[in-house]
């Protein structure tokens, strides 16, 4: 069972910026994937960035050259600096991983992200 604990959410003014820390109980070179999701009132969950094996990067469109996602190995951590955010941001933010061995997902208990326009 993969423990995910996420932190770093808060209330920021649009424009502003956040980073999201999400520490994982094993190794993350045990995952296929491991990223961040979200999830706004009302909608469903979406994918925000990700890396995919190692060393491969995937961003939602939406995000891309605002949010940086990026990972410490040697503390089995991912994070996503989030900049110029924007009122359409405010979301729960949810760490994933995904298992290099039976593809199993496990989640975080998210952080909330609200942006104020």
């Amino acid at each position: 069972q993969v423990q995910l604990v996420e932190s770093g959410g808060g209330l920021v003014q649009a424009g502003g910026s956040l980073r999201l820390s999400c520490a994982a109980s094993e190794s993350i070179f045990s995952f296929y994937a491991m990223g961040w999701y979200r999830q706004a009132p009302g909608k469903q969950r979406e994918l925000v960035a990700q890396f995919i094996s190692v060393f491969s990067t995937n961003y939602a469109d939406s995000v891309k050259g605002r949010f940086t996602i990026s990972r410490d190995n040697a503390k089995n951590m991912v994070y996503l600096q989030m900049n110029s955010l924007k009122f359409e941001d405010t979301a729960v933010y949810y760490c994933n991983v995904r298992t290099l061995f039976g593809g199993k997902d496990y989640w975080g208990q998210g952080t909330q992200v609200t942006v104020s326009s």
